[in-house]
């Protein structure tokens, strides 16, 4: 088999914590510390993140929609596929260095999708985003982490708490969709998007499309 090779690294800001961008062959695999945060060869529950979303909203015109996390860009390619001309995507991206490897040695898995008319790139903190934001958006899409229980960030954690939910709801507009990915099922973060005044369903996909792979959690909670 092949070895990782290493490409680059990052820091995260506020915390510290060490990503690292590796190689193998054609497959590539963003690492916090030893633990696996996104693969190229799994993409599917990225992309089912913008799709399921654009499900629930995809009847409006000159739709709002923000997007949590630029990683791998497989959610945002999704959402370029699936939506109209008249939408307007911002993509918050906290890892600076994350978006010069997409620009970098990503560059074939974004195939110009950073640099659709549709799309503004911002590096800063989502959380902030969301906070100063009122009836802003029809969606918000998170993957920032591995699900309600930060991995990579421990910063992350204030997205999922009470008081976090009821800012993405200010944000978004009446029925606007809060879209959530994580690597595990979590019944508490069903009750408490619930208890956000959301109506919030939890739906099982895989990681990879055609039934392959781990299976992941993606929330659609719309506001009430």
């Amino acid at each position: 088999m092949l070895p990782w090779v290493e490409l680059g690294t990052a820091t995260v800001p506020g915390d510290g914590a060490r990503l690292r961008l590796t190689q193998r062959g054609s497959e590539f695999c963003i690492f916090a510390g030893t633990n696996p945060l996104m693969n190229s060869r799994m993409s599917g529950s990225e992309e089912d993140l913008a799709t399921l979303s654009w499900g629930r909203i995809g009847s409006r015109r000159n739709a709002r929609v923000l997007i949590g996390g630029l990683g791998m860009g497989f959610t945002l390619r999704a959402a370029l596929a699936a939506m109209p001309a008249d939408v307007r995507i911002g993509v918050v991206e906290l890892v600076p260095e994350i978006v010069a490897w997409a620009r970098g040695p990503l560059a074939p898995l974004f195939a110009g999708c950073l640099d659709d008319p549709r799309v503004d790139i911002e590096v800063t903190d989502v959380a902030a985003v969301i906070g100063r934001a009122r009836a802003a958006y029809d969606a918000i899409l998170l993957d920032v982490d591995n699900g309600p229980e930060g991995l990579s960030r421990d910063g992350n954690d204030g997205l999922y708490t009470l008081p976090g939910l009821a800012r993405a709801k200010a944000a978004l507009t009446p029925g606007g969709v809060l879209a959530t990915w994580s690597a595990h099922p979590d019944e508490r973060f069903t009750r408490r998007l619930s208890k956000a005044g959301f109506a919030a369903e939890a739906v099982r996909v895989r990681a990879r499309h055609g039934g392959r792979g781990a299976r992941h959690t993606i929330w659609l909670a719309t506001r009430r």
